[in-house]
């Protein structure tokens, strides 16, 4: 019987010591590759190149636009919501030349029903009932709509400047139109900041993409875009120059833009506008009360559909974007690339970072037991670990810092306690999204996996950040 426990607790250490070095090793890869975005985002702060201007917000409430904007919104089952999102849209966008197409499907009457409420017969707005069922994919009913904005534009002589668009979840920026419009002349992509509304009701999984996108869209889109990269789409808040999405329509031999195979068609054409020689912008401004003109919404709630949505995220942008979009570009691209097909690699570490957690706590306890530790660390390996632990602090302290100046300090504390409900997230994201790849592989068409809606941060006191 000693023999045997014996040889379970070399078993048990040399598994410790393996898992130590492999997620020792990606830690620190990891560790370098945040560093040097670190150190990018704070030179370009000391250099006043990351600088957030501050425009009067009701100037350009109340400004025109220069030329017909589209306002593209897919809904399969967003009854809850899509009422909402128009009625606050059509409120805070006076503008004339404003057209919103709503594409529903005819097997959903209560999502017609209630974007039809949302309407409330203004002509700014378009219903495009799609003459399939659903759902479909959501580039498929994006390119319904595109055609239907065509159609339009024939009947009427006039052609679009810029397609903007949106989900149905939404609370819009009441500036955010007029900005997109003016940064269309210069850009043929423009994407604004994307926020997500805390929830008292989900202080875990839903207000945990808050920290996210707080330091995504507060550092390394800012540095994508001095860097002059291409940039993602978030497929909402982003506008594309009409025009630009007619080429890479003719580009890939289609009638519209939106490729109807891939899982994650807005961050691809963000990165084919890049491809056809267009600039892109990443446009992040202040109103004068402080908040930041973006768009606002609120997210998964639930275990279930916060890893449903970001395994389709990785499965798209990781998986598939490695296949459809390769390596093209230069360093700067490489870089950008890599980090955005990095999801299913880092669940894995971070599964073999938790396990290794355990199996610490499970041989610590065996130690103490009296049980002899059958290896000790170098002191290398103790020097890799101190750094990552060094790492993981810095980490924290940066995602504190990036959440606090956009949501307050208690929700800044409230990020670095839910690092670890991240974690398992993406853990569990990263599994489905393998699962998922090898199934496409197979010849599995992708399906439009979207996440419910019921609330809307319109109906709450997250109003005031839009008016």
């Amino acid at each position: 019987m000693g023999e045997n426990a014996a040889g379970a607790l070399e078993w048990l250490a040399l598994l410790e010591y393996e898992l130590l070095l492999f997620a020792g090793f990606f830690f620190l890869l990891g560790a370098i590759d945040e560093l040097s975005m670190d150190f990018a985002w704070f030179w370009l702060r000391f250099t006043g190149r990351a600088q957030t201007p501050v425009l009067s917000r009701q100037h350009i409430y109340s400004s025109q636009l220069t030329g017909r904007a589209a306002v593209l919104v897919p809904a399969w089952q967003e009854a809850k919501v899509i009422c909402d999102t128009l009625s606050h849209a059509l409120a805070v966008w006076p503008q004339d030349d404003l057209r919103i197409y709503v594409g529903v499907y005819r097997n959903d009457p209560e999502t017609l029903e209630a974007a039809a409420r949302g309407a409330q017969g203004d002509g700014r707005v378009r219903i495009v009932v799609h003459d399939r069922d659903g759902p479909s994919t959501k580039a498929d009913c994006l390119n319904r709509l595109f055609r239907a904005m065509q159609q339009d534009e024939l009947r009427e002589g006039r052609e679009a400047r810029m397609v903007v668009l949106h989900d149905a979840e939404d609370m819009v920026d009441s500036a955010a139109l007029v900005l997109l419009d003016r940064a269309i002349g210069t850009s043929q992509f423009v994407q604004l900041p994307v926020l997500p509304m805390p929830r008292k009701e989900a202080r875990w999984i839903g207000s945990h993409y808050c920290e996210e996108f707080a330091e995504a869209h507060g550092k390394s889109m800012v540095v994508r875009n001095a860097l002059g990269v291409s940039l993602p789409a978030a497929g909402v808040g982003c506008a594309f120059d009409r025009r630009t999405l007619e080429k890479i329509a003719r580009k890939s031999d289609r009638d519209a833009p939106f490729d109807e195979d891939s899982l994650t068609e807005d961050y691809e054409l963000g990165i084919n506008v890049a491809a056809i020689g267009g600039k892109s912008s990443f446009l992040r401004v202040r109103g004068e009360n402080g908040h930041l003109i973006a768009t606002r919404a609120y997210f998964p709630e639930k275990l279930g559909h916060a890893v449903r949505q970001k395994a389709r995220w990785m499965h798209g942008i990781a998986l598939q974007g490695w296949d459809r979009l390769g390596w093209t570009g230069g360093p700067g691209e490489w870089w950008m690339r890599l980090r955005d097909r990095r999801g299913p690699l880092s669940a894995v570490v971070l599964f073999a970072g938790y396990s290794l957690m355990v199996l610490a706590l499970l041989l610590a306890g065996l130690r103490y037991a009296g049980m002899s530790t059958p290896w000790q660390p170098s002191g290398l390996l103790l020097a890799l670990l101190a750094f990552n632990i060094a790492s993981f602090a810095w980490r924290a302290f940066m995602r504190f810092n990036f959440t606090k100046a956009e949501y307050g300090w208690r929700e800044g504390l409230r990020a670095v306690t839910r690092i670890p409900v991240a974690n398992v997230i993406s853990i569990m994201a990263g599994y489905r999204a393998l699962f998922a790849y090898t199934k496409t592989l197979r010849g599995e068409a992708p399906h439009w996996e979207k996440t419910a809606h019921d609330a809307h941060p319109a109906r709450t006191s997250a109003l005031e950040y839009a008016r």
